[in-house]
């Protein structure tokens, strides 16, 4: 589905489906930090509960990298799947797309 990292392909390469006119707009990024916020801080309770006295320069170092490392993993699949939710609806450009089986890409 992407050509880059983000990048959405014009066409499907599989069934050649037209992309370019999907919205995914600021789903993404929001639904990432949603996820990586509830992830991250449920995290840092746990670890300053077990470890009270965990010196603050690993927290320095553990959250801040562990944030930007799930955040750039999870923010393709939920573009992604934002598409793919748009077009199982018929959103956004895609109410004239015919419906194709067997694209899994």
């Amino acid at each position: 589905m992407f050509r880059g990292y983000l990048k959405v392909n014009d066409r499907c390469p599989v069934c050649g489906t037209e992309l370019f006119h999907q919205r995914a707009d600021d789903a993404p990024p929001y639904l990432t930090i949603l996820v990586v916020g509830h992830i991250i801080g449920a995290l840092m309770l746990s670890v300053e509960e077990l470890a009270p006295n965990l010196p603050i320069l690993y927290h320095v170092l553990i959250w801040p990298t562990l944030t930007l490392a799930l955040c750039l993993a999870l923010l393709p699949a939920f573009k992604g799947a934002l598409i793919g939710y748009q077009w199982a609806l018929r959103m956004h450009g895609f109410e004239s797309a015919a419906e194709v089986s067997g694209c899994a890409s």
